[in-house]
């Protein structure tokens, strides 16, 4: 091995939809750095060829195999660093990277992440605002949990990423169901975290993302989304405003409860994406995720604040402490489009010229059957992306721009209800 074989190591790709800017910005950047990035991925390359230099094709998803191709690349090359925000990914590249003896998120910290009930039980000891909750393994548990803790309660997976599984129920009427759903939609997750279904108290407030960066465990903020959820009593994120102006980028409270939150769970380097609801009693943190965020948040981030995710899930994967002061103002906001009912999709049709439009597309393939919740999830056929003077021009600019969408699909036939609880197979393939 020669000096100027010094590589990062990304673990998986992710769909180009959502991903390739960030392979783009993180291939320029490690070329500045004198780096090449080499990639484990599930997929035959396609887009990918032009950013890595090596490319090895395993089932990431099986962790050993997933292991034996990062040892036999780190056997012959020299791994300087290593990346992943694909969230079924993060525990073994923490671990990976914790054997390697390069940056991380550290085995603990993704662990603290990963696990939602670890993430509540560690908050609440250190005395952070959470609701009640507690993890139940049976229905009857889930009521007596419900019961004691006060309705409306949020019953969810103990992991997975994209509010899949996750429920709202008002009263005890819709427990059941709830807790079906979010025990059904667990089983697709990593083994550890299958069966059962955490049952919380529902944090009242708007919710918001926080998008940031740790570097030797200093948490620092990076930028803020404001979400829009839909498909009640579920939590679809069908849209995000990121504004650089947004005042609580200089709320304390905000950042002493994130920057805390950070300290308790042990995480040590990379880029992390949290969830908070904006209540009455003060900012609580409803997840801290072990990767930056989907959705294209951080596309929008780099729109409005100059800030490009790419280049800096390398500078820290490579041990730097990176930049993240903004070199630019504005607002940004994307859109997702969404059948009316479960439907199968014939053709998408985007606008391609209309005020503040930065870019649109379709995103699935005709033929592909789109399912609502919970048939289903992510039942995107498109998004819209927009850039403004203020959210409220936004907010015009993006609801112009989905309507604009046209989608040919026919409506599929009604699952039954027992049907509709099953998640669909393959569904952690959806990158977001």
């Amino acid at each position: 091995m020669t000096a100027d074989d010094r590589v990062l190591l990304v673990i998986g790709s992710g769909l180009k939809v959502y991903r390739h800017y960030l392979i783009e910005s993180a291939a320029r950047r490690a070329a500045e750095l004198d780096l090449k990035l080499v990639l484990v991925n599930n997929l035959k390359p396609t887009w990918q060829q032009e950013y890595f230099d090596e490319i090895t094709v395993v089932n990431v998803f099986d962790h050993d195999e997933l292991r034996a191709a990062a040892r036999e690349i780190a056997s012959r090359r020299t791994v300087v660093g290593l990346f992943c925000y694909d969230e079924p990914l993060v525990m073994p590249s923490a671990e990976l990277a914790a054997e390697f003896g390069v940056p991380g998120l550290g085995p603990d910290g993704v662990q603290g992440c990963r696990d939602k009930h670890r993430t509540r039980s560690m908050l609440t000891a250190a005395g952070l605002p959470q609701p009640g909750f507690e993890m139940t393994d049976t229905l009857e548990q889930a009521r007596e949990t419900a019961a004691r803790i006060g309705y409306p309660v949020v019953v969810k997976p103990r992991a997975l990423g994209a509010s899949m599984g996750v429920v709202l129920a008002e009263d005890e009427s819709q427990l059941e169901r709830a807790y079906l759903v979010a025990s059904n939609a667990s089983l697709v997750g990593d083994e550890p975290f299958r069966g059962g279904a955490i049952v919380e108290g529902y944090a009242q407030g708007p919710e918001i993302s926080i998008d940031g960066v740790v570097h030797q465990g200093e948490y620092r903020v990076m930028f803020i989304a404001r979400k829009e959820t839909g498909h009640y009593p579920y939590f679809e994120e069908v849209g995000h405003v990121v504004d650089s102006a947004d005042p609580l980028l200089r709320d304390q409270e905000l950042i002493d409860v994130l920057t805390k939150a950070h300290q308790v769970l042990g995480v040590e380097n990379g880029l992390t994406h949290t969830e908070v609801k904006l209540t009455s009693y003060g900012p609580v943190i409803i997840e801290i995720n072990g990767r930056l965020g989907g959705d294209l948040i951080p596309f929008l981030g780099r729109i409005a604040t100059g800030i490009d995710p790419g280049e800096l899930l390398v500078e820290v994967a490579a041990g730097h402490r990176p930049d993240i002061a903004f070199t630019q103002q504005g607002v940004a906001g994307i859109r997702f489009g969404y059948p009316v009912e479960d439907a199968t999709v014939h053709a998408v049709r985007v606008p391609t010229d209309l005020p503040g439009l930065v870019t649109a597309a379709p995103m699935v393939e005709p033929g592909t059957e789109l399912r609502l919740p919970p048939g289903g999830y992510l039942a995107r056929h498109s998004f819209v992306v927009c850039t403004g003077e203020d959210t409220d021009t936004i907010q015009e600019r993006l609801a112009t721009a989905i309507a604009a969408v046209e989608l040919d699909a026919d409506p599929l036939a009604a699952k039954d209800v027992a049907d509709r609880l099953e998640m669909p197979a393959g569904l952690l393939d959806v990158d977001t």
